[in-house]
């Protein structure tokens, strides 16, 4: 994977977070990514992300989750194995309610987090670079990646000037499978 280079920049206050992002935006860079130690309200609209579709996932895998509940239980009762449970018609709907309900859940739930993870491209095993070991402990890290289009390292750097530190850093963009081990 190609190697890039990256300016990060720290600060310790989400207050001073908000106005460095709006400098880099106003400039005409671009973010590649913003690191915090906990959730920060506002944040995705100062970076200008579009709101989430898991939500929409997650209904269409309930579906799934319902046709099959629905397909798998009707087909054994009234076609694979029709057995005559006190009485009651093969076709017995009421009686499929609750593991219609369990499976649509199961595969809303499961379905969500598998994209979650895929999204995120998280999962056991798959490493991205760390810009900055405490960028999860207590500091707010920005990463602007350096090319063509974002201007220079030193005019990165100039917009970014009021951050705590400022450092630039080579690494891979991407995602790979292994360790942190250098």
């Amino acid at each position: 994977m190609a190697e890039k280079k990256f300016v990060v920049a720290t600060f310790d206050d989400e207050n001073e977070l908000f106005p460095a992002i709006e400098k880099v935006k106003h400039s005409g860079k671009k973010i590649y990514d913003v690191y915090t130690p906990f959730p920060v309200h506002g944040l995705d609209a100062a970076l200008g992300l579009r709101e989430t579709k898991l939500h929409t996932a997650g209904f269409i895998y309930g579906a799934i989750g319902t046709a099959t509940a629905v397909g798998g239980m009707g087909y054994v009762f009234t076609k694979d194995w029709p057995t005559n449970f006190g009485g009651k018609p093969f076709w017995s709907f009421p009686a499929f309610i609750p593991v219609t309900f369990e499976l649509t859940v199961l595969f809303a739930a499961v379905g969500m987090v598998l994209t979650f993870c895929f999204l995120n491209q998280i999962a056991p095993g798959v490493k991205k670079h760390r810009f900055s070991l405490r960028a999860t402990d207590d500091l707010f890290v920005v990463v602007v990646e350096v090319n063509d289009h974002n201007g220079t390292e030193d005019q990165i750097k100039t917009t970014l000037k009021n951050a705590l530190t400022v450092e630039t850093q080579i690494a891979e963009a991407g995602w790979w499978f292994g360790t942190y081990d250098k």
